[in-house]
């Protein structure tokens, strides 16, 4: 299955939807363009998994290093992840304890809410 990535701006938040699967042959693509949202000045990215069937442990390497890029340069990194067959392997492998996990979009770039307790 391809992987399909699309961006648009939400208030200060850039949202990255991802699609397909995340695995050791297309991470580089999502790495790729992480780099470069960081690089040409977002700051407050949030990653839409939704529509992601599989993702593997390159794919999660590639959000791990998204999320050190970004606190780097004091900014936030927020993952949508709504599967449950995706929050078992953040809960698995305990990542669910270093990203902000987020049911949707609106939630994650705060639109009327305030960020859930850390």
């Amino acid at each position: 299955m391809e992987l399909s990535l699309s961006t648009y701006d939400s208030g200060d938040h850039t949202v990255l939807e991802v699609g397909g699967e995340v695995d050791v042959y297309t991470a580089p693509r999502l790495r790729e363009k992480l780099v470069e949202l960081v690089e040409q000045g977002a700051r407050h990215v949030v990653v839409d998994l939704s529509r992601v069937e599989f993702l593997d442990s390159t794919g999660l390497g590639v959000l791990v290093g998204a999320l050190k890029r970004l606190r780097g340069v004091n900014g936030t990194f927020g993952l949508v992840c709504s599967h449950e067959r995706l929050l078992k392997i953040f809960r698995i492998t305990a990542l669910d304890r270093v990203f902000q996990l987020y049911d949707t979009v609106a939630a994650a770039t705060g639109a009327g809410t305030e960020p859930p307790p850390a």
